[in-house]
């Protein structure tokens, strides 16, 4: 009995006994993969297992530096608001001298 796999079931799931993936005469030319021999087929595996694995790792890092430019921007709007308080607060004592020395010279 000679049965072909599907895509859902496949023949065989070692992925070196199964038939490389060729693009059909519809298909633009350079969007399936190149066949390639089943002896380079561990190296290639390989690659992309280092690959698969390094991903979560980039966005991880790529996550964490988003989330410290985020505190670097809070930490400097919460330094400026701070820094306009007092500001304001220097304002409003200056203006109280001002006011306790135009006093006193009137008197």
């Amino acid at each position: 009995m000679s049965a072909t796999g599907t895509i859902d079931r496949p023949l065989t799931h070692d992925p070196q006994k199964q038939a490389p993936m060729t693009s059909s005469a519809g298909e633009p030319f350079g969007s399936a993969t190149p066949v390639f021999s089943p002896a380079a087929a561990h190296t290639a595996r390989q690659n992309r297992t280092r690959e698969m694995q390094l991903i979560p790792e980039a966005m991880a890092r790529a996550h964490m530096h988003e989330r410290q430019r985020e505190a670097d921007a809070e930490r400097q709007a919460v330094r400026l608001v701070a820094a306009r308080r007092m500001q304001r607060r220097a304002e409003r004592v200056s203006l109280r001298a001002r006011r306790a020395l135009a006093m006193a010279v009137m008197h």
